[in-house]
């Protein structure tokens, strides 16, 4: 957490902000402002306050794998769980770091109980999905087990947090 974070408070404004932000990035700082109620200096101001905080991480434009798909033929998620031999902090951040590394790894959670790490991946294909599981799994000998799940659907999918809507949260470190 940045320093600057100690005892820092977000009031209702910057909540709003927060939220129409992870809503649609994409905003001009008007409209961004007229929907908080705020003037545009005071939204800009903040906005960039809250960035400089670390609070919004990254601003993106989220893909949509269905037309992507149409477009380019194929695709294919997985969610995968693995499980490892030795599962000491090293071990555990070893295999991280180097999944992690690999652009089709779209999402990679340590969970607990059950298997070490949850990853969410992508293929072009079938055959894709192979040479990924070569490279991630099959090269490494502390790898134990993995069991795949093919996604068929997606029926929901949101990287929105939802906040509070009270007056203001309070951060400390």
């Amino acid at each position: 957490m940045n320093d600057e974070m100690n005892d820092f408070t977000l009031d209702i404004i910057d909540l709003q902000l927060l939220d129409a932000l992870q809503k649609d990035a994409s905003v001009s700082n008007q409209a961004l402002a007229d929907k908080v109620h705020v003037s545009p200096p005071t939204c800009l101001r903040r906005t960039k306050r809250l960035r400089e905080m670390g609070l919004i991480a990254a601003e993106v434009a989220l893909l949509s794998h269905d037309v992507l798909a149409q477009v380019q033929g194929f695709g294919l998620f997985a969610l995968v769980e693995v499980s490892l031999d030795r599962q000491g902090a090293e071990e555990l951040d070893a295999f991280e770091a180097f999944v992690v590394q690999n652009d089709q790894v779209q999402q990679c959670w340590r969970v607990s109980p059950g298997p070490d790490f949850v990853l969410v991946v992508y293929a072009h294909d079938m055959p894709g999905y192979l040479a990924l599981t070569q490279k991630l799994f099959t090269s490494q000998s502390n790898v134990r087990n993995v069991k795949t799940y093919f996604a068929t659907k997606r029926s929901k999918f949101v990287t929105r947090i939802p906040l509070p809507k009270g007056p203001h949260l309070s951060l400390h470190s």
